[in-house]
């Protein structure tokens, strides 16, 4: 008998792939060149790419970075290539930098700005990656609201600790009415007075007579330990300005957003009629109309008198603005979460705020990270206006 078996004992060695359908000729050949229209189209892309690139190139290196004026960077290029076709002029770039970058603020104050700066990296780390930072980073995010605007403007420090403590004030007394509408008012009232005390306005005077107030005037924000050289808001400019705009508005438009989303789905048919009202009136209004009615005719508006920064103003409309293109995209995440979602939240005993604190706003989110990203961006690019 032969010894041939019908049945392989023994496993043939791996082969090697062929050359061409692996590495980058296989990944060129998977994607830029699989049949010969879609050669014809990488050939073409490529000879644009190049021709654009090679005269860019050209236009960006070949240029002038030291100049005084424009018509000796044109001298310049004449001496060196003897044309001003196709070159650039740095020259202001090289020479107005730093005022690109922080506008008219003043350059021994340059720290203060670059300190807000790290604040702000510092307080979105445990934000973006809290699985990667310490959460103790969390203090600097609560306290970043307050101490921005101090670096910023300057002043008293006891400033933004009298703003922090109102909200702290707020919370402990909504806290101790259970979160219900009444202490969300007491809350809101509580945190106003408390501001009213603590900044001096006409009804301290009375609190400060009847001797409730002593307290707070030995610690108003007049007698500061911690001060800092007061800036003026018209001399905030550049990437710093854009920078400070997005930021607020896109921190404060997210939960405003949230609200406005509940408040157009709710039943309650004032709190309906005024968010749609707001969200409609404010999407159908152009952002540049916004500002114009925040510097000029805002004023109007306002007591004689009242001195209502335009730092302040424009990022409050910024904010209201991106408010409601938030609403409708967290308004397109709750409508896409199932009936169920809400059945099973009333089946567990969860009263509204529970519901949409545990169940609902978190899925709604999760569905609306494109959208809210998208906004984002948009806000961003919207502070050049």
């Amino acid at each position: 008998m032969s010894d041939t078996s019908f049945v392989r004992t023994e496993m043939l060695a791996e082969q090697d792939p062929p050359p061409t359908s692996v590495g980058v000729i296989g990944w060129l050949r998977a994607n830029l060149f699989p049949n010969w229209w879609n050669a014809i189209l990488t050939v073409l892309c490529l000879a644009a790419i190049w021709y654009v690139l090679s005269g860019l190139l050209g236009w960006t290196l070949q240029s002038v970075w030291n100049a005084g004026s424009l018509n000796e960077c044109r001298e310049v290029m004449i001496e060196t290539w003897g044309s001003t076709h196709g070159h650039a002029c740095w020259g202001v770039i090289n020479d107005r930098w730093l005022q690109l970058l922080f506008g008219f603020y003043p350059p021994e104050l340059y720290y203060r700005p670059i300190l807000a700066l790290l604040l702000l990296i510092a307080a979105l780390a445990p934000v973006l990656f809290a699985d990667k930072v310490s959460p103790r980073l969390l203090y600097v995010t609560a306290a970043y609201p307050f101490l921005m605007p101090w670096l910023m403007w300057g002043g008293s420090i006891w400033t933004p600790v009298g703003v922090a403590a109102g909200f702290v004030v707020a919370y402990f007394v909504g806290r101790v009415l259970r979160g219900t509408v009444p202490g969300l008012v007491l809350g809101i009232l509580s945190a106003i007075i408390w501001w009213m005390l603590w900044f001096g306005f006409p009804v301290q005077t009375e609190v400060l007579a009847a001797g409730l107030g002593e307290g707070l005037a030995a610690i108003s924000p007049d007698t500061a330990p911690f001060w800092l050289e007061t800036v003026e808001s018209r001399k905030f400019g550049g990437f710093m300005l854009s920078v400070m705009i997005g930021v607020v508005a896109i921190g404060c438009s997210l939960p405003l957003g949230i609200l406005l989303a509940l408040g157009r789905q709710s039943n309650m048919l004032i709190v309906k009629a005024i968010c749609v009202g707001f969200i409609e009136f404010i999407r159908g209004v152009p952002l540049i109309t916004l500002l114009f009615v925040a510097s000029t005719l805002l004023n109007i508006f306002l007591p004689p008198g009242t001195n209502f920064d335009i730092i302040l103003r424009v990022m409050i409309m910024v904010t209201l603005f991106a408010a409601a293109y938030m609403a409708e995209v967290i308004r397109g995440g709750l409508a896409g979460l199932p009936t169920g979602q809400y059945e099973g939240a009333d089946s567990l005993g969860l009263n509204y705020w529970q519901a949409q604190r545990l169940i609902i706003m978190p899925q709604a989110l999760k569905i609306s990270i494109p959208g809210i990203v998208s906004t984002f961006i948009g806000i961003f690019k919207d502070t050049t206006l």
